[in-house]
């Protein structure tokens, strides 16, 4: 445990990000389960508004630095891409 009181004080600070973070990946990991599940049951008008809402839901994530910009882009762009294919067949 710390004994300088600014180490205490980041210590406080850390876990209450680590807590926030924790929470907006668990919500963007639901959300992406949601369009795969939208997607494997055929469904591609609810599977449109899943993508839509992941696109948006992730890229407010990297904007606050929860992940990293290039990842959030990655994963729209291969949920795209998904979507697209399933759509396709």
């Amino acid at each position: 445990m710390a004994n300088i009181k600014s180490a205490k004080k980041r210590i406080f600070v850390i876990a209450k990000k680590t807590a926030a973070n924790r929470r907006v990946k668990s919500h963007l990991k639901a959300i992406v389960k949601n369009f795969e599940a939208a997607i494997a049951s055929g469904d591609f008008d609810t599977a449109k508004e899943k993508l839509s809402l992941a696109e948006k839901r992730l890229m407010q994530a990297a904007s606050k630095g929860t992940i990293h910009k290039n990842a959030a882009s990655r994963k729209v762009s291969r949920m795209t891409s998904r979507f697209n294919k399933a759509k396709a067949e």
